[in-house]
């Protein structure tokens, strides 16, 4: 059975203690098992400071205290996303099923974490050989198969690993094939079919001594019939095809045993997204891709057991481009390189006191092109400084308070590649500014742990392009978040709220006006409860996911977004007999609910089509491990 508890998670996080990781939230092992036939709404299902808005993969937009995940720092094995890709897909598919561990740092990011961390960041691995192999096993694997009622929806994964002498490999495969699914009245939700195919290759060699490298390649490809606006409902425009691809490679090495003052690693790594959009009555044939280049090489001070200094240097080249009749004609781009130097310090100068530190520099270029009759370049160069500060202090064995602040240089970012069908002036452009802060307080009585924190995020001089004209404006999101996690024997219950109000240029915002930046959130509650029952073999337990009426006024705005409450129930068997085995049952939706997720974009426009999550649906699960 999966552990829901995500203290235990905390303490697998050989740098959990640090006081820049007191405001971070983990997914609980539970989580990630759950969501392993899932998406990645079904990932951060019990965290309501992590809203996950669009009913299907390549649609969904995530929202960290109400701030898109544009503006974050994401890494996947270490290998920086470019999450700039078009307005109305997902820039951020990836699959549950080839997780072990996420973890997000919201707001206050340590300088270790790269550049653009403007909103904190957010932390994926993918899983190794040790994670599916037992002591004394060599050879192994997990089968996994699933089915869901409401879309008609079957999806099959296999992992396969091996290991000796210190070399480990490991591939991953997954299958999901359905129809369009209805909403609680109903409805079919065009454009919601699941064709999803994805992948996954690592090898990796580790010496006797800890050194080890790590080779892996992922590929997640979505291909089928879409709403022309995918994250939108159906409208007038009809449905296309569209085939977007997903690619991360990684190269890594460490050495896992090193504590002495010469830890050194370096991660070399490239993520694309591409979208083509062949059949496009609007704007002709179309493919746009997205790109990051990353290098990373930094070492280690062990000072102490409790006390490191993180210092290096890296790299970025990043590029969004795009090519099709429409771009008048030809094709249009922007690129950025940055350099970047950074050392983050980790310190616990007594017991009850913890401390983490950082500044970074950084130099970026960036590039904007244009093909006419003739080319057209635009080059400017900017350079900044970033600080980070966060404590933590102990007033007894039970309570501590928190605080963390940064300041981060984000440069010029890149624009969304499907508004370059016009000539872009770029002569407004500023270097971007975030300020974050985050005051908290952590309660641990017993079986308990209480949580509470306010927080607030502001950009300066963002860049938000409309209309093929680009522009600056200052985005402002605050709030808070409560949680509470009560463990008894083989069960645990955790709840999480959050509330956030976001603001552009100070002004009321709607999802229209906060595009690529936010999401008007308001309340969120999240609750999730599990509880063994080892005498019958199984483990049960539900969630509930809810949010309360809310208008954020704004442009466009003619209404108060609905509120829901969805129930979700499950119930686990592991046969005693087939050892390995697991069958999972679920309802979800169990009172059918009629509802489009808080984060889903124009809950508040009049007579708005929005993407409707799916209606009651039953879903059984079959895993296998051997």
């Amino acid at each position: 059975m999966c552990c829901l508890d995500p203290i235990i998670v905390r303490q697998q996080d050989e740098k959990g203690n640090a006081a820049d990781r007191a405001s971070s939230v983990y997914v609980a092992d539970a989580e990630l098992e759950r969501a392993r036939l899932g998406d990645v709404k079904d990932l951060f299902a019990g965290i309501a400071s992590v809203s996950v808005g669009g009913g299907i993969p390549i649609a969904q937009k995530i929202f960290v205290n109400g701030v898109d995940m544009l503006n974050l720092a994401i890494q996947v094995d270490g290998v920086s996303q470019n999450n700039r890709i078009f307005h109305h897909l997902s820039a951020n598919a990836f699959d549950p099923g080839l997780m072990k561990s996420v973890r997000v740092d919201p707001g206050v990011a340590p300088a270790d974490a790269g550049p653009r961390a403007l909103a904190g960041r957010v932390v994926m691995e993918t899983v190794d050989a040790e994670d599916i192999l037992k002591d004394g096993q060599n050879l192994g694997g997990i089968a996994r198969l699933g089915y869901s009622s409401n879309g008609e929806t079957a999806q099959g994964s296999l992992t396969l690993t091996g290991r000796s002498g210190g070399f480990e490999v490991l591939g991953y495969a997954k299958r999901a094939t359905g129809e369009n699914y209805s909403d609680g009245d109903g409805n079919e939700m065009t454009g919601t079919a699941a064709n999803m195919s994805v992948g996954l290759l690592k090898f990796a060699y580790e010496s006797d001594e800890g050194h080890r490298v790590e080779l892996s390649g992922q590929q997640i490809q979505d291909n089928e019939i879409r709403n022309f606006q995918p994250n939108f409902g159906a409208s007038s425009r009809g449905i296309y095809a569209y085939d977007t691809t997903r690619k991360i490679y990684s190269l890594r090495y460490e050495n896992v045993n090193n504590t002495g003052l010469w830890d050194p690693s370096a991660t070399l790594g490239y993520s694309a997204t591409d979208v083509d959009r062949p059949t496009d009555p609007w704007a002709g044939s179309t493919f746009s891709t997205s790109s990051t280049y990353s290098l990373v090489l930094q070492n280690e001070f062990h000072l102490s057991v409790d006390n490191s200094i993180t210092a290096g240097i890296d790299f970025q080249n990043r590029k969004t481009e795009v090519s099709g009749s429409w771009v008048v004609p030809g094709t249009a781009s922007e690129k950025s390189d940055n350099i970047g130097i950074f050392t983050q310090a980790r310190l616990e100068p007594t017991d009850r006191l913890s401390i983490s530190g950082g500044l970074r520099y950084d130099w970026q270029d960036f590039t904007g092109y244009r093909w006419l009759s003739t080319e057209q370049i635009q080059q400017s160069s900017h350079s900044g400084a970033s600080g980070n500060l966060s404590l933590v202090y102990d007033i007894t064995d039970e309570f501590s308070v928190r605080a963390g602040y940064s300041n981060v240089f984000g440069g010029v970012d890149l624009g969304d590649s499907f508004e370059f069908w016009n000539t872009r002036d770029y002569s407004s452009l500023r270097p971007s500014r975030a300020k974050n802060i985050i005051l908290g307080a952590d309660w641990t009585p017993g079986a308990w742990a209480l949580s509470a924190e306010v927080f607030q995020t502001k950009f300066d001089d963002a860049r938000d392009d409309v209309s093929g004209r680009v522009t600056l404006v200052d985005f402002e999101s605050k709030g808070a978040n409560l949680g509470a996690t009560y463990g008894w024997g083989g069960g645990f219950a955790r709840l999480t709220y959050s509330y956030s109000k976001a603001k552009v240029n100070g002004q009321a915002s709607s999802n229209y006006d906060l595009r690529d930046f936010g999401a008007p959130l308001g309340h969120v509650l999240a609750l999730e409860v599990q509880q063994e029952l080892p005498y019958y073999d199984m483990l049960i337990g539900g969630s509930l996911e809810a949010a309360a009426s809310y208008d954020p006024q704004g442009s466009y705005a003619g209404q108060a977004i609905p509120g829901y409450e969805v129930v979700n129930l499950f119930a686990e068997y592991s046969p005693p007999a087939l050892k390995g085995a697991t069958i999972r049952g679920s309802i979800n939706n169990l009172f059918d609910e009629t509802y489009a997720d808080r984060a889903t974009y124009g809950g508040e426009f009049t007579g708005f089509a929005t993407m409707n999550e799916p209606g009651r649906s039953f879903v059984i699960e079959a895993v296998m491990k051997f």
